[in-house]
């Protein structure tokens, strides 16, 4: 029988987080795959822990991730961490995941603390609907497409960033998503924990008195429903109800659907719609 992949959580920053379940499965595998190797020793030295430890990385990802799984199928169980956190989260842990389930190979999370959900429920945003971006692009001219393309946001958004970006992604955020509550926190669960809520434009104004140190959580408030809606209808206001019909006649809708969608977006009676559309060829 194949043997099992275990994602195994490891702290964020306080060794207390760590579950008696994680250290149970680290002491009975056969060997434990780390992101950084020098990292996890020093965890697995703090629990007297003696396994084989391999590298899965990045930068090795594909060789390695092979290997890993012709020694599931061959019986071994493995447990995957990453430097901090649940692995396969903004990690190369993913692709191994997916190549398990490829070769039919058990896969069993063991959760525990990850810095994502851990900044959203202090950051006083809302927690009923959210969505997770993880790390943006290096790039700036990715890095605003991509906030361009959650302008219109509604849900509550999670980022990562890095200590050196985290200037250039608080004003590019400001510059996409407009002024907007925002919770930034660094060093979470560590000694100088600290949390920074506020309008982006204050936030920045914060941050740009200080020297920048730590990982970063940033919580992002969604685009305002009403706000959205209030988008949507100005949008239409430089072409004419004529211009905006055929747009979806072009599309292939027929005419009462196309009709039909025009009153949808204008927030106006189909029967004002169908006067106009009914004189179009």
């Amino acid at each position: 029988m194949a043997g099992v992949l275990y994602l195994c959580a490891t702290p964020i920053g306080n060794l207390e987080d760590l579950t008696l379940r994680c250290i149970r499965i680290m002491k009975e595998v056969d060997l434990i795959a780390a992101e950084d190797t020098r990292h996890t020793m020093k965890l697995l030295n703090h629990l007297e822990i003696r396994k084989p430890l391999v590298s899965y990385h990045e930068h090795n990802k594909t060789e390695k991730g092979r290997e890993l799984v012709k020694l599931l199928l061959e019986g071994k169980s493995i447990a995957l961490v990453s430097d901090a956190g649940m692995p396969a989260i903004s990690d190369p842990g993913e692709e191994l995941v997916c190549l398990c389930i490829e070769h039919h190979i058990d896969v069993v999370p063991i959760p525990g603390a990850t810095a994502s959900l851990t900044a959203l429920i202090i950051s006083g945003l809302s927690t009923r609907r959210f969505c997770f971006e993880g790390f943006l692009p290096v790039s700036k001219k990715e890095r605003r497409e991509r906030l361009a393309a959650l302008s219109k946001e509604s849900r509550t958004i999670i980022f990562y960033e890095a200590p050196h970006r985290l200037k250039d992604t608080l004003s590019d955020i400001r510059g996409s998503l407009g002024e907007r509550s925002i919770s930034v926190s660094r060093e979470l669960t560590k000694k100088f924990e600290e949390t920074v809520r506020g309008k982006i434009s204050q936030v920045i104004d914060i941050f740009e008195e200080r020297d920048i140190k730590g990982e970063f959580v940033l919580v992002i408030e969604g685009i305002n429903e009403k706000e959205l809606v209030d988008i949507e209808a100005k949008k239409w206001d430089n072409i004419t109800v004529e211009e905006h019909i055929k747009q979806y006649l072009k599309q292939g809708m027929d005419k009462k659907e196309a009709i039909k969608k025009v009153a949808l977006d204008r927030k106006l009676p189909k029967k004002e719609i169908y006067k106009i559309g009914c004189d179009l060829e």
